[in-house]
C-alpha cells in the first residue's frame, strides 16, 4: 500500500497554493484559505528551508524568502505542479458532482487540502484520509482558527502501509452504492509500481460503476536527470526523507488501470498541460516536462 507521508510534503503543497494565492498574479489556482490552514509559523519554516535551497543551488545572498529568487524557484519547480493538479482534479470533481444528485468526494492524501471549506455543494460528501500525524495536526490548526467542519466532511486517519483503506472508508461513513470521485495526487510519485497496483485495487474494490479516479505521475523519464525540475524537487524531498521512486510510461499505467476495471477517459500530457494552464503566461510558470494528468474511470460488469 501507499507509504506513510510525514506531513512536510503536505505543507510544501500548501505552502506553494498560499504562496501563489497571496503573491502570484493571473492565478492557476486560488486556494484562499491555505495561508490560514498552514498558518504563519509553518509558512515561514517552509520559505526558510525554499530560501537555503534557492541560495545553495544558485549562490544568491541571504535576502528574506518572499524575494524575487525564491519566488523564481517556486515558479520554476513546485508551484505548477503543485496548482495545475489540483484545478484539474476540482473541475473534473465539478463536472462528476453535477451529473449526480448526491456523490463522495474521496481525498487520499489529503494533506492541507481546503476544498472541504471551500466547497459550497452540500450534496457531496467529503472524506480526507492521511497518515494520523498529518492529519492530526491539520485537525488542530483547524480547531484553533476556529472553524466548523461541516456536516458533509469525514475524516479518516489511515496508515496506509498497514492499514485497510476500505475499512477506514466504511468506519467513516463512506458508501460503495453512491457515485464516487477519487483524487490521487502527488503520492503515486514515491510509489513501487506493486504498491501502486495494489492501492488501485483497493479503489476498484470500493467503486461503483461510473465513478471516477484523478491522479498526477510522473513518466518513465523522470528520473533521468538529475538536473531537470524534477530531479531538483526529487533532490529535495529525498532530503526530507520522502525518495521519488518510479516513473511509468502511459501503457503501464493503462495496464495498471484497466486490470482493475477502469477505463482512461482524459490524459493531459505535459503539452496537454502547458495549454490548459500555462499558456500565455509571463512568470516562469510552466508544466513540467514529466508529470501526467489521468481522470479514469470504473467500468460497469
Amino acid at each position: 500500500m501507499i507509504a506513510a507521508q510525514e506531513s512536510m510534503t503536505a505543507k510544501l503543497c500548501s505552502f506553494a497554493r498560499a504562496y501563489h494565492s497571496m503573491l502570484g498574479k493571473n492565478k492557476i489556482f486560488d486556494d484562499y484559505l491555505a495561508y490560514d490552514i498552514i498558518g504563519k509559523d509553518e509558512y515561514d519554516k517552509i520559505g526558510d528551508l525554499l530560501k537555503g535551497q534557492a541560495e545553495a543551488a544558485r549562490h544568491f545572498p541571504k535576502y528574506g524568502f518572499e524575494s524575487l529568487q525564491v519566488f523564481e524557484e517556486m515558479d520554476s519547480c513546485f508551484s505548477p505542479i503543485a496548482l495545475s493538479r489540483v484545478a484539474f482534479a476540482e473541475r473534473a470533481l465539478e463536472r462528476f458532482a453535477q451529473r449526480q444528485s448526491a456523490c463522495q468526494y474521496v481525498i487520499c492524501g489529503a494533506g492541507m487540502d481546503t476544498f472541504a471549506f471551500r466547497n459550497s455543494d452540500e450534496a457531496v460528501q467529503v472524506f480526507e484520509l492521511d497518515h494520523p500525524d498529518t492529519q492530526a495536526y491539520k485537525l488542530r490548526r483547524i480547531h484553533d482558527l476556529r472553524w466548523k467542519i461541516p456536516q458533509n466532511v469525514h475524516y479518516g486517519a489511515i496508515d496506509f502501509e498497514k492499514e485497510d483503506l476500505g475499512r477506514t472508508l466504511l468506519h467513516s461513513g463512506f458508501s460503495p452504492n453512491v457515485p464516487t470521485f477519487f483524487s490521487l495526487l502527488g503520492v503515486s510519485y514515491y510509489l513501487t509500481r506493486e504498491a501502486f497496483k495494489d492501492f488501485v485495487g483497493s479503489v476498484s474494490t470500493l467503486s461503483s460503476a461510473g465513478s471516477q479516479f484523478v491522479l498526477d505521475f510522473p513518466d518513465d523519464s523522470t528520473f533521468e536527470d538529475a538536473s531537470s525540475r524534477m530531479g531538483r524537487l526529487a533532490e529535495l524531498t529525498e532530503q526530507l526523507g520522502e525518495p521519488m521512486g518510479h516513473g511509468y510510461s502511459l501503457d503501464e499505467m493503462r495496464e495498471i488501470l484497466s486490470a482493475e476495471g477502469f477505463v482512461i477517459r482524459t490524459h493531459e500530457a505535459p503539452d496537454d498541460i502547458q495549454r490548459h494552464f500555462f499558456a500565455g503566461r509571463t512568470d516562469k510558470q510552466q508544466a513540467v516536462e514529466n508529470v501526467h494528468f489521468l481522470l479514469a474511470e470504473k467500468q460497469g460488469h
